[in-house]
């Protein structure tokens, strides 16, 4: 490939990655091994993932840095590729439920990627119960976003069994020609000469975008949530290196038929389900407090900035949470209000304020401020940011198979930020939300507790509407009181049950 240099927002999640703080994002997928034509063999899923990988050129390019950090690295062929650096092969100990697939993604995600490769790992990981398998990948977020990776499926995923071999095999020949710092050095300044002139007119338009915010908060239908105006939890710390992931899934159905009922939006019933899923957390820790929660909520802005190079198109909403609350339906009409505003907000900001700012970082000085920031631990000095980050990627509603086994489910990882020692994301396959959890360990030491009280929390906005819950298959045993075919209907004195569980484990 021709050398290609990071955009700014690509380039700024390598410069805030501190040894405490991964910037990569991450999937466990479990698959049923019994549907492959000749039977399941690693050998198979290996030889598999190695012909496919030349149809995506992000699976075989590493960064080569611009000496003195004088602009954003570049993306080069990896003339050293050796797919044994990226794929490895891993089983579970006994019994292999969730619980133990939930601390192995941990483990891997509390590393960082080696920068002198490309910047990605993937486990096909045995010893599942009943005899499962999974896909544990780990990528940066330099290199995909939730769009894009939702994307990458379609390169190792097939939509049958047993599909027909292509005609003509891709063969993709890596160009082992890496640029001398001469030229990098001298394309990194041509650059630099050009942005002074372009400061001061996008300083104009984002003065101009801000006006419109003011004037949006003044007139508006609602409210979003500012950053800082957090309350400060247990789950609001600098982070440490050590990670925790637990899963949950809720009927989409449901979701879908409960946002009818209320006028609003699926995204609005998900952020409901974690409102509610704090909630019971906080207080059960007795640290609720009186004022709403605020979640970041990552934002695809594509098709907006489709003619921007990178592989990062998004920007942020921020939105309150309003835990405090004790009804469900004033949780969610209150969350319906907030989002409406956060997005007027949004667009009057504009998609690419976020994405033209960030082409103009610093680079020593943002990485310098990151090392800064998470090394004095300022994260416990101030009021945070936001509390947490809660992402919902739309999935497939058809099947997809690996190396002829079936997917059962997929639960999306994101990073977890200084300071909001949280990250939930959701991603829907065939009628299912899955739900990851990702958190800071000690920072959220009883996260499982958390994922039980997710479909709770679905149950108790059902109820309170007047609406049935439908049943649906969840073939993936989550944990106790959780079994492969429910329909979530949970009473309080279970979810209490599986708390105690997991606190004695």
């Amino acid at each position: 490939m021709t050398p290609e240099r990071l955009s700014g927002l690509d380039a700024s999640f390598l410069y805030m990655e501190t040894p405490t703080l991964h910037m990569h994002v991450s999937m466990a997928a479990v698959f049923d091994p019994s549907t492959v034509p000749d039977g399941y063999s690693f050998r198979k899923i290996r030889q598999m993932i190695v012909d496919r990988i030349p149809l995506a050129p992000v699976f075989q390019r590493r960064l080569v840095e611009v000496p003195m950090r004088l602009g954003h690295p570049v993306w080069v062929d990896d003339p050293e590729f050796d797919i044994d650096n990226h794929l490895r092969r891993a089983a579970l100990p006994s019994p292999g439920g969730m619980r133990e697939l939930g601390d192995f993604a941990a483990d891997i995600n509390s590393r960082q990627l080696h920068r002198d490769r490309p910047l990605w790992e993937m486990w096909v990981v045995e010893g599942l119960e009943d005899g499962k398998i999974a896909l544990v990948t780990k990528m940066h977020h330099s290199t995909i976003d939730g769009v894009s990776g939702a994307e990458l499926l379609g390169v190792l995923f097939d939509l049958e069994p047993d599909p027909a071999e292509p005609e003509h095999p891709v063969e993709r020949h890596l160009d082992s020609r890496i640029p001398s710092s001469f030229e990098l050095v001298s394309q990194a300044l041509v650059a630099n000469v050009v942005r002074p002139f372009e400061l001061p007119q996008m300083a104009w338009r984002t003065i101009g975008a801000v006006a419109g915010v003011r004037k949006v908060r003044q007139t508006g239908s609602g409210k979003a949530a500012l950053p800082l105006s957090a309350p400060r939890t247990s789950i609001n710390v600098a982070v440490h290196a050590r990670r925790r992931v637990a899963f949950a899934a809720a009927s989409l159905n449901d979701v879908k038929n409960l946002k009818n009922a209320m006028g609003t939006t699926v995204n609005d019933v998900v952020l409901a389900m974690c409102a509610g899923a704090l909630r019971t957390y906080l207080l059960a820790g007795d640290e609720l407090p009186d004022v709403p929660l605020v979640s970041v909520v990552p934002v695809s802005v594509t098709p907006e900035v489709a003619d921007l190079k990178g592989s990062n198109k998004v920007s942020a909403m921020f939105v309150q949470l309003p835990c405090e609350l004790e009804d469900p339906l004033e949780r969610l009409q209150a969350i319906h209000e907030g989002t409406k505003g956060a997005k007027e907000e949004h667009q009057a900001l504009g998609a690419t304020t976020l994405q033209n700012w960030a082409e103009h970082a610093t680079p020593n000085l943002f990485a310098v401020a990151a090392r800064l920031y998470t090394g004095m631990k300022l994260a416990d000095r101030h009021r945070p940011v936001a509390n947490l980050v809660i992402s919902n990627v739309p999935g497939p509603d058809f099947p997809l198979y690996m190396g002829g086994s079936q997917m059962l489910g997929m639960f999306p990882l994101g990073p977890v930020m200084d300071g909001m020692g949280l990250n939930i994301t959701i991603m829907s396959y065939l009628g299912v939300l899955y739900w990851g959890l990702a958190s800071d360990a000690r920072a959220v030491p009883r996260l499982w507790d958390i994922a039980a009280a997710i479909p709770h929390a679905l149950t108790e906005l059902m109820e309170a509407a007047g609406l049935e819950s439908e049943r649906f298959d969840v073939p993936i045993h989550l944990g106790p009181g959780m079994p492969p075919t429910a329909n979530w209907v949970r009473s309080a004195a279970a979810l209490r049950s599986d708390s105690e569980d997991t606190a004695s484990a």
